[in-house]
């Protein structure tokens, strides 16, 4: 009885610790008849409140296994608050010589991919975030959401 009270204390507090971010925003739109066209760019608004704080930006995309590709391009357009919008184009690595990074149910693959290597602080205010794909297939077929994940960082 003794350890029992003892796991009942050890592990919740593992559990905890072990966590290293919180998500703050994920939001992902549906992709008509899983044909993403070039010309369709999605967009994401988040509001940042903890000026202290660092956090990752993921693109997260759903796909079926009878996609395509093991990359996808995509161009990201982030507007800060009170600046000028700001593309980027990324090579987003979907899967390895393995297979599929992200995670699988049946034939559907759910991928977040992390967008910058480090950490970035945000000031306090409203962001958007757009993403448009501009792969060779176009429109690029089996997509069924994309959208952005933003998690804080705990240090």
């Amino acid at each position: 009885m003794k350890h029992l009270r003892l796991l009942i204390f050890i592990v919740p507090a593992f559990l905890f610790s072990a966590c290293n971010t919180i998500d703050v925003f994920e939001k992902t739109a549906p992709i008509p008849l899983h044909k993403w066209s070039s010309d369709t760019s999605l967009s994401f608004t988040f509001q940042a409140k903890d000026t202290l704080a660092y956090y990752n930006i993921y693109f997260v995309l759903r796909h079926t296994e009878a996609y395509h590709f093991n990359n996808i391009y995509i161009d990201f357009t982030a507007t800060f608050p009170g600046k000028k919008p700001k593309t980027t184009r990324f090579n987003l690595p979907l899967a390895n010589g393995k297979g599929w990074i992200g995670a699988a149910m049946d034939d559907i693959i759910e991928q977040r991919v992390l967008l910058f290597s480090k950490p970035s602080r945000l000031d306090s205010g409203t962001y958007t975030f757009a993403i448009r794909q501009v792969m060779r297939e176009d429109p690029l077929e089996n997509v069924l959401n994309a959208g952005i994940r933003v998690e804080k960082v705990v240090q």
